[in-house]
C-alpha cells in the first residue's frame, strides 16, 4: 500500500475531518471570546474600579530610562493575564452549556420508545402463512400411548424337597 493511499485513508475516516472541524471552529470562537472580553466584558469592569484598563496592568521590575534608546522596562503584565483567565472562564461556560444541552438530547432520545415496526408487505405477510402452514403440517401426529402392559408373575416350577432329589 503507498503511503498516499494510507494517507488519504487516514484523512478520509470520519473521526479526523470531525476534529479538524472542531478545531477550526474553535479557533474561531478563541477569537470572538478575545473580543468579547477585551472589548466587551473589560472596559464597563474598568469603569467601575475607577478607569481601570486592565490590558495595561503591570508591575514594574525596572522603570525605562528615558535618555537612552533602548527598551529597557521590564515587568509583569498581570492585567493581561486577568483577561485570560476571563476569556477562559467564557469559554468553559460555552462548552458546559455545550455538552449540557447535548446530554439533555441524549437523554431525551434514550428515553423515547423505539419505533414500532412497520407493518409486514403483503410479500411477507404471505410468507409467514407459508411457513405456520409448513410448521403444522410437519408437526408429528398426536400417537395414542400403548396400553400398559403389567408384569405377570412369572410362575416357578415347583422344587422337590431336597430328600427326594436324585443324587448323581
Amino acid at each position: 500500500m503507498s503511503v498516499v493511499k494510507e494517507f488519504r485513508e487516514f484523512i478520509a475516516r470520519g473521526n479526523v475531518i470531525d476534529l479538524a472541524v472542531g478545531i477550526i471552529i474553535g479557533g474561531a470562537f478563541g477569537s470572538i471570546v478575545k473580543t468579547l472580553v477585551d472589548q466587551v466584558v473589560m472596559p464597563p469592569i474598568g469603569l467601575i474600579l475607577g478607569n481601570v484598563d486592565f490590558s495595561r496592568l503591570e508591575l514594574v521590575l525596572k522603570p525605562e530610562d528615558p535618555l537612552t534608546a533602548e527598551i529597557e522596562k521590564v515587568a509583569i503584565g498581570y492585567g493581561a493575564f486577568i483577561n485570560t483567565i476571563i476569556q477562559f472562564l467564557i469559554v468553559a461556560a460555552a462548552v458546559f452549556v455545550l455538552v449540557k444541552i447535548v446530554n439533555s438530547l441524549r437523554r431525551q432520545q434514550a428515553e423515547e420508545p423505539a419505533a414500532e415496526p412497520a407493518a409486514p408487505t403483503p410479500s411477507e405477510a404471505l410468507l409467514v402463512e407459508i411457513r405456520d402452514l409448513l410448521k403444522t403440517q410437519q408437526a408429528p401426529a398426536k400417537t395414542v400411548p400403548a396400553p400398559r402392559v403389567t408384569p405377570v408373575a412369572s410362575a416357578k416350577a415347583p422344587t422337590k424337597p431336597a430328600s427326594t432329589r436324585k443324587k448323581t
